[in-house]
């Protein structure tokens, strides 16, 4: 499996591997980063699982680059080389209840007539799907799910909202994800999930994380709202 590796800023070093996303490439890219925060231990700072990425992030003045390159080179070809384990089965499914209504999601009836189909129909093709995470970014806790039914391929908003309500369930390209705090965005809303998703207080403070299978339950208004969902 061909792969590089580079700088990525003064204190950061990035592998990136030569081949499309699939989660097993994602369970790859996990493995090698457990290893890597084993192995290094507080040199790190951090280090961030992108879709065919893995980013370490290292503490001040201790990035010995060569070193590290060297290191990262034998590893990940170690562990390209072992065989594989399908960790994607081996995890129970994050399942989220999402109310599916004109009233949470502006976005609901134009897609649905955009993609010529019935509401009822669009929300079965979305929670029907198990998705992977495979990608965290833009804002804390927000996770990118894929992959979309082919027949719900809908593209961004042309111009962005300046402010996406936290749970809001979006959908863009090939992609789902739930926004978990108020945010711009332009995605296209198709639903609302009252489960809070990111919070500093818990533990973890992300309810997903890379390398999840993530699963969307329909709900009524009467549920969505006893399980603190705002109208």
């Amino acid at each position: 499996m061909p792969f590089t590796i580079g700088p990525a800023g003064d204190t950061a070093i990035r592998l990136s591997f030569q081949e499309p996303p699939s989660p097993h490439l994602t369970q790859q890219l996990l493995e090698l980063q457990l290893t890597a925060q084993a192995y290094f231990l507080d040199a790190l700072s951090d280090s961030v699982v992108g879709y065919a990425t893995l980013t370490l992030f290292f503490m001040p003045l201790s990035l010995q680059r060569d070193q590290v390159t060297a290191w990262l080179e034998n590893t990940a070809r170690s562990i390209c080389d072992s065989q594989p384990v399908d960790a994607e089965h081996n995890k129970a499914a994050v399942v989220l209840p999402v109310f599916y209504d004109p009233a949470v999601a502006p976005d609901l009836l134009t897609v649905a007539d955009d993609l010529g189909m019935t509401i009822d129909a669009l929300i079965t093709l979305h929670s029907a799907t198990p998705y992977f995470a495979y990608a965290t970014g833009f804002a804390p806790g927000f996770c990118y799910l894929g992959t979309l039914d082919p027949r719900l391929k809908t593209q961004r908003l042309s111009t962005p909202r300046l402010r996406v309500p936290a749970g809001a369930v979006a959908i863009a390209d090939q992609q789902t994800a739930v926004y978990p705090c108020e945010s711009p965005g332009g995605w296209r809303i198709i639903g609302a999930c009252p489960v809070v998703l990111f919070d500093l207080t818990a533990t973890p403070v992300s309810t997903l994380t890379v390398g999840d299978s993530v699963r969307f339950e329909a709900i009524d208004e009467q549920t969505y709202c006893s399980l603190g969902g705002k109208l």
